[in-house]
């Protein structure tokens, strides 16, 4: 089997130990890296940990498991795909930072990969692959870290609730059968759903906003039957430079707690053309906090009904 070893770099401006921290740290990959969708922490065992990743590679949504090692003192973090997506075959490489002085440092990111029976074509795809996604991650990385501080006052995470009389699986069934939302869902004109791969979808809508205009959407979503769908927009509206979220239903004494979240982070070069002259970054977090929560409170409540008519 032949192995490929690839190393791309980038070098940022902000301390070893901050990027380090910000890599170690996968469940803010989805807010990092253009790519990926959603991260798990499957299990920990001191420097050791499992991962599950689900991230898109040339234009398809693929997930596979990696174990990681992390080692705060030398700044490096080795991965493994422990079974990776066709046509790879094996999948590694290491992160390694080093500081160039207080504050900058130089990001490493090395790859070894080989390609099942190793066809020829499979390695280009790969290679093809890989270079994009290492350009996109250490691109994002570079920008996430050297604008860590202006993008912290402007993203921001809410959530809204509703206790339903029913059962987990029937709220979930609701939320997760997107195809059916335009009969179901006042606000929703047309939906395109793909799950090619079991768990793994492609959500495209349309939308109506309060003024009667219809916004074209595109998510890629992740299923955990029956308590939880993770989801990052891909296709983004002026305001916003991220949105992820995640529905979760879980069961209680009570009742099912059926929750929407969303993390947001606001796009400020837009915020006058969208909302005028005068608008300040709160103006833009009320407008765009109001807008999301509206359709979230809207699917939760007719999801809420949907589930008690089926007790």
């Amino acid at each position: 089997m032949t192995t490929r070893e690839v190393e791309h770099e980038i070098t940022i401006a902000a301390p070893a130990p901050a990027v380090y921290r910000l890599l170690a740290e996968v469940t803010n990959w989805p807010r990092i890296f253009p790519p990926t969708i959603h991260v798990d922490q499957v299990e920990r065992n001191g420097s050791e940990e499992r991962i599950r990743i689900w991230a898109t590679a040339n234009g398809e949504a693929k997930n596979w498991t990696s174990r990681r090692e992390l080692d705060p003192e030398a700044l490096r973090i080795t991965f493994r795909q422990e079974i990776p997506a066709p046509p790879v075959a094996a999948m590694g490489g290491t992160w390694i930072i080093e500081p160039l002085g207080e504050d900058a440092s130089r990001v490493r990111l090395l790859h070894d990969y080989r390609a099942i029976d190793d066809d020829p074509h499979d390695l280009l795809w790969i290679e093809a692959a890989v270079d994009r996604n290492s350009r996109s991650e250490l691109a994002a990385l570079k920008k996430n870290v050297e604008f860590a501080h202006a993008a912290e006052e402007v993203t921001f995470s809410f959530e809204d609730t509703v206790l339903v009389d029913g059962s987990a699986k029937d709220v979930y069934a609701f939320v997760n059968e997107a195809h059916l939302w335009p009969e179901r869902l006042p606000h929703v004109a047309t939906v395109r759903l793909e799950e090619d791969t079991p768990g793994l979808q492609t959500l495209e809508m349309d939308t109506r906003a309060k003024d009667g205009s219809v916004h074209t959407t595109k998510s890629y979503r992740v299923t955990f039957p029956h308590h939880r769908i993770a989801y990052k927009q891909v296709t983004l509206p002026a305001l916003m430079t991220l949105h992820t979220g995640q529905w979760t239903f879980t069961d209680t004494d009570e009742g099912v707690t059926a929750t929407s979240q969303h993390t947001v982070t606001l796009n400020t070069d837009n915020i006058h053309t969208v909302l005028g002259p005068q608008a300040t970054v709160t103006d833009a977090r009320t407008y765009v906090h109001s807008a999301l929560s509206t359709n979230s409170r809207a699917t939760l409540t007719h999801a809420k009904a949907h589930a008690e008519s089926r007790r």
